[in-house]
């Protein structure tokens, strides 16, 4: 029995080395936030008079940003299905504009909470600094894959021809693909990192 086009494209996918290194890497991180969650948690069980942090109102909304910039790259990649080469490019550069505000946006969070620390909140506060690092680290990581995907556009679409070869290009779209991937994880990791540490101090 013949295998379906769709499912030959789906399992191309899944065992292209590519494929297979990013998911190596997002199970790697995700291991290093489980392990930051739990030694989180056996700090507080051990040192209960250790009050609990609050989350800055910015995290909330650092969490609205994340979530329109997955929104973004997402429409860039209809658009790359579709090949609409001037809705593509725009869609990509919301993307970057996006992370690039929640970026700037959570350095200033976390001057704010540096200024509302006090003594007794410095152990709960370095946790949280930490893992909203690792997590920031994660989203630089991400923007020169992401900013070349804009550049290559920019220079490959300008003419009809270069236009065709870009959008029929199989490398590109897998790419494409991989960085939207990575994104949305990006994403479930914020949402977990505030959901997290927002139960921790309503339960405590």
């Amino acid at each position: 029995m013949a295998s379906s086009p769709r499912y030959e494209e789906y399992k191309s996918l899944i065992f292209h080395p590519y494929n297979i290194m990013l998911t190596l890497l997002l199970m790697g991180v995700s291991a290093l936030f489980l392990a930051l969650s739990g030694s989180y948690i056996y700090t507080r069980v051990q040192n209960p008079d250790i009050p609990p942090i609050k989350l800055p109102i910015l995290f909330f909304v650092n969490t609205l940003v994340l979530l329109a910039s997955s929104y973004t790259i997402v429409m860039a990649n209809n658009a790359y299905k579709a090949d609409r080469t001037e809705l593509y490019q725009r869609c990509l550069i919301y993307t970057f504009v996006l992370s690039l505000v929640f970026l700037f946006s959570q350095i200033y969070a976390w001057k704010l909470l540096l200024t509302e620390l006090s003594i007794a909140d410095q152990v709960t506060g370095s946790y949280l600094y930490l893992i909203s690092f690792v997590h920031f680290a994660h989203v630089i990581a991400g923007l020169p894959f992401l900013f070349m995907f804009y550049l290559t556009a920019r220079k490959k679409m300008k003419k009809p021809v270069s236009v065709l070869v870009y959008f029929s290009d199989p490398e590109k779209q897998l790419k494409l693909r991989l960085l939207t991937r990575y994104w949305h994880f990006l994403d479930a990791l914020w949402i977990y990192l505030v959901i997290f540490l927002g139960l921790s101090y309503l339960i405590s």
